[in-house]
């Protein structure tokens, strides 16, 4: 792709989102001689990502708005993997100095955090109020990276929507959203600008409108919970205040594509003011990270291999054509119709080019088999992409302990298989400026709850304190970086007998 530069996060191993290949992914296919830090350059950036619902906790404090997030979880829990929430999740709010600690020990250059709209706007907008202690928990975060060495990557909009607005309007389902998303965007610009060099937009646009709208197994809960696109559910379900008449499963067939939309729209309209009032002084660049699983043909047909291309155009092109081309995939415009919005020429010449970087989130791969919507099916993303997908999966055991559950040699794997082709790929041209790690800690993985740990560091969730223990990912990481990891693995050792006598005391 044509961009200045490239962030390639990759994904933890334990959870539903695994490699299909046996070997250990696309790339466990093949030999190839082992990595080092020296085959990159020396200004590429390491870091470590997480996201502000997923690790922060403090949902209800220090002025903190609720978001459609916290509401999705605790009102409909049957939909979420344990009936967890995020209310504590591993409490960075009041750790985040013992994390930035850790940070610094393993060696990372950057870290990428989320900014929650609702912890610095809790009534969604400018007018209805700024929280102070918002700002200055993100200010003073930023400010302790950067005497650690440690680079601030801040994420704008990582799925926390403020429920004010979607109890007001339906966030994302209406336009009404890009200019609350661009008040909240410019007042990160102006608070944290003149420290935080790179901003990401969006996170993931492709979840919050598929999952969101699509399937209903994020919020706010719409999508194909049903056959009938317009059949009612119990007002509890819905956002609160809704009136009864939209009170459905939403339409899989439309919003999906209109919330893209205006995720599109608001990234684009928050890249223009950043470019015209903030980049020349501020000196930092803005971009957007997009999420793709890569596509394999299941079989060796002219109709699976245009399927797999038709499910990268589907996932990854839905939301890169526009920012690159100025307007969706040719294949998506066929298939969708004129359920796909269009964008004016206005719109077309904001979003064209509304990137300095592009992101990539990739966690895995599917196969891709041929599967044209049969005749009378109602319309929905599933059935538009002609795509039928498969994969296997796996969940963490929570039997192991604590000794046990930080041994992840299949994570350091798939790194180390996944570093050898990013090279690969920068030899032959790409221009990757950094690898981000997914994630520095195990945290709340958002419908899966706590079942999943995508972490390099274990979170002790029994001992109350939520201790962190490096995985043996962690250490690989540190010898990688060129940093002693003997230490580190020292005071893991110490607390892991505690861990596991607490335990055993719970499950007597």
């Amino acid at each position: 792709m044509d961009s200045q530069s490239s962030f390639m996060m990759i994904g933890g191993t334990d959870g539903p989102a695994l490699l299909d290949y046996p070997g250990g992914g696309q790339a466990g296919r093949y030999a190839q001689a082992k990595i080092k830090r020296s085959d990159f350059p020396e200004d590429f950036v390491w870091g470590s990502a997480t996201s502000a619902f997923q690790v922060e906790g403090a949902w209800a404090t220090g002025g903190k708005g609720p978001s459609n997030w916290d509401v999705f979880s605790m009102r409909t829990p049957g939909k979420i993997d344990g009936g967890t929430n995020g209310c504590v999740a591993i409490d960075q709010y009041n750790l985040w100095k013992e994390d930035v600690a850790l940070i610094k020990k393993v060696g990372l250059d950057s870290y990428r955090f989320s900014i929650a709209w609702p912890r610095v706007l809790p009534g969604g907008r400018l007018c209805a109020g700024i929280n102070k202690e918002g700002i200055k928990y993100y200010s003073d975060l930023i400010d302790l990276l950067l005497a650690e060495g440690i680079e601030p990557c801040a994420t704008i909009f990582h799925w926390d929507v403020p429920q004010c607005l979607e109890d007001e309007y339906g966030g994302f389902l209406s336009p009404r959203i890009v200019k609350d998303f661009c008040e909240f965007a410019e007042l990160c610009f102006w608070e944290f600008g003149d420290r935080v060099k790179n901003w990401i937009t969006l996170n993931e646009p492709w979840n919050i409108a598929y999952q969101g709208y699509g399937l209903g197994t994020m919020p706010p809960g719409r999508g194909a919970t049903s056959a009938e696109p317009k059949k009612s559910i119990p007002h509890h379900r819905c956002r609160s205040g809704a009136p009864f008449e939209i009170c459905s499963d939403g339409n899989p067939g439309t919003e999906p594509y209109i919330v893209a939309h205006h995720l599109i729209l608001s990234h684009a309209a928050a890249v223009d003011i950043y470019r015209q009032r903030y980049q020349t002084h501020q000196g930092g660049k803005i971009g957007v990270t997009n999420v793709s699983h890569w596509f394999e043909p299941l079989n060796d047909t002219i109709a699976d291999k245009e399927a797999a291309l038709r499910a990268v155009d589907f996932m990854l092109g839905w939301f890169v054509a526009p920012v690159v081309t100025g307007d969706y995939p040719p294949v998506m415009r066929k298939l969708v119709g004129n359920r796909l919005p269009s964008f004016s020429p206005e719109e077309t010449k904001l979003v064209k080019g509304s990137y300095d970087f592009l992101g990539i989130n990739y966690y895995t791969t599917n196969y891709a088999t041929n599967s044209p919507r049969k005749l009378g099916t109602k319309p929905s993303y599933d059935t538009d992409r002609e795509v039928e997908l498969s994969r296997v999966s796996e969940v963490n055991d929570t039997t192991k302990t604590v000794a046990e559950a930080r041994i992840d040699e299949m994570r350091i794997k798939y790194h180390q298989d996944h570093l050898y082709y990013v090279k690969k790929a920068m030899d032959e041209g790409v221009d990757v400026k950094s690898y981000y790690i997914w994630s520095m800690f195990d945290n709340y993985e958002w419908a899966e709850g706590y079942k999943v740990r995508f972490g390099i560091f274990y979170v002790d969730f029994v001992n109350g304190r939520l201790t962190r223990y490096p995985k043996t990912s962690a250490i690989w990481f540190m010898n990688f970086l060129g940093k002693k990891p003997a230490l580190l693995k020292r005071q893991a050792e110490e607390n892991e007998q505690e861990h596991d006598s607490v335990k055993r005391l719970r499950s007597d």
